[in-house]
C-alpha cells in the first residue's frame, strides 16, 4: 500500500515538474517574441527619425526594404502570439474534454473521442503555424537589420565617391 502511495506521489511530482518546465519554456518564448516586437518598433522609429526632412532617393531603397522586413517581422510576431494563445486555449479545452467536464461535450464516450480528435488536429495546426510565424519573425528582423547596414554602407560609399547623399 505504501509503495502505491509513493508511486502516486512520484507521478504527481513528475507532472508538477513537467508543468513547471513547460511554464518556464513558454515564458522564455514569450519574452523572446516581445523582445523582438519591441526591437522592431525601436528600429522603425530610428529609421523614421534618420530620414525625417530628407528627400526620397534611390539610395534609400535598402532602408525601405529594412522597414518592410521589420514591418513584416512585427506582423509575424503578432500572428505568432495569436496562434500561441489559440493553442493554449485549445489545450485547456482538451483537458476539459478528457475529464468529461466540457460543457458542449459532456461525458459521452463517442462525443469525447470525436471532440478530442478535432481539438488535437486544431492544436497541431495552430502549433505549427505559431512555430512558423515565430521563425519568420526572427528571420525578417535579421533581414531588416542587414538591409539597414547595407543602407549605411551605401551612404558611406556615395559620400566617398562624392555623390550627394539623400540618406
Amino acid at each position: 500500500m505504501d509503495e502505491e502511495i509513493d508511486a502516486q506521489k512520484d507521478r504527481i511530482m513528475a507532472d508538477e515538474t513537467t508543468r513547471e518546465v513547460y511554464r518556464a519554456l513558454r515564458e522564455i518564448q514569450d519574452r523572446h517574441t516581445y523582445f523582438l516586437l519591441a526591437a522592431v518598433g525601436a528600429a522603425l522609429g530610428l529609421a523614421v527619425s534618420q530620414t525625417q526632412g530628407k528627400a526620397i532617393a534611390w539610395s534609400q531603397l535598402p532602408l525601405g526594404l529594412a522597414a518592410l522586413n521589420w514591418g513584416l517581422s512585427f506582423f509575424c510576431g503578432c500572428r505568432h502570439l495569436a496562434y500561441v494563445g489559440s493553442t493554449i486555449y485549445g489545450n485547456a479545452d482538451l483537458l476539459q474534454i478528457q475529464a468529461g467536464v466540457h460543457p458542449r461535450v459532456g461525458q459521452h464516450p463517442q462525443m469525447i473521442a470525436a471532440a478530442e480528435s478535432g481539438v488535437r488536429s486544431a492544436l497541431e495546426t495552430n502549433a505549427s503555424r505559431a512555430n512558423r510565424y515565430g521563425h519568420w519573425q526572427f528571420r525578417l528582423f535579421v533581414a531588416g537589420a542587414l538591409f539597414y547596414i547595407a543602407w549605411h554602407v551605401l551612404g558611406m560609399y556615395l559620400i566617398r565617391i562624392g555623390r550627394a547623399v539623400a540618406t
